[in-house]
C-alpha cells in the first residue's frame, strides 16, 4: 500500500516563503517523476513543477525564479520551496509520485495542502 502525504501549507503574507514537503511510503517500489500541481477555487488543476529521479526539472512560467523543487531519493520525498509568494499562488497544492515496479504502477496523489497568500 502506497501513501503520499504532503505537509507545510499555511497562511503567509505576500512576499513571504513556505516550504512544502511530500513523503511517499509503503511497499518497496521505484519512483520516477514526482511533482506538484495546484488548484485554485473555480480553476482547473495546473502543473506547478516536477522533477525526475535524475534531477531534471520543469516549472510553470508563473513560478519560474520563485519556486524550487528538490528531491531526496533515499527518503522518497520531494520538497517545494516557495519564495516571493503572491496572492495568486493561493491554492490547494497536490503532490504526486509516478511509481513503477509495484503491483499497481501509476500516478499516486496526496490529499492536498492549502496555501493561502494574504495580508
Amino acid at each position: 500500500q502506497v501513501r503520499v502525504v504532503e505537509s507545510g501549507g499555511g497562511l503567509v503574507q505576500p512576499g513571504g516563503s513556505l516550504r512544502l514537503s511530500c513523503a511517499t511510503s509503503g511497499s518497496i517500489f521505484r519512483i520516477t517523476t514526482m511533482g506538484w500541481y495546484r488548484q485554485a477555487p473555480g480553476k482547473q488543476r495546473e502543473l506547478v513543477t516536477s522533477i525526475t529521479s535524475s534531477g531534471s526539472t520543469i516549472y510553470a512560467d508563473s513560478v519560474k525564479g520563485r519556486f524550487t523543487i528538490s528531491r531526496d531519493n533515499a527518503k522518497n520525498t520531494v520538497y517545494l520551496q516557495m519564495n516571493s509568494l503572491k496572492p495568486e499562488d493561493t491554492a490547494v497544492y497536490f503532490c504526486y509520485a509516478d511509481i513503477v515496479a509495484i503491483a499497481t504502477p501509476g500516478r499516486y496523489w496526496g490529499q492536498g495542502t492549502q496555501v493561502t497568500v494574504s495580508s
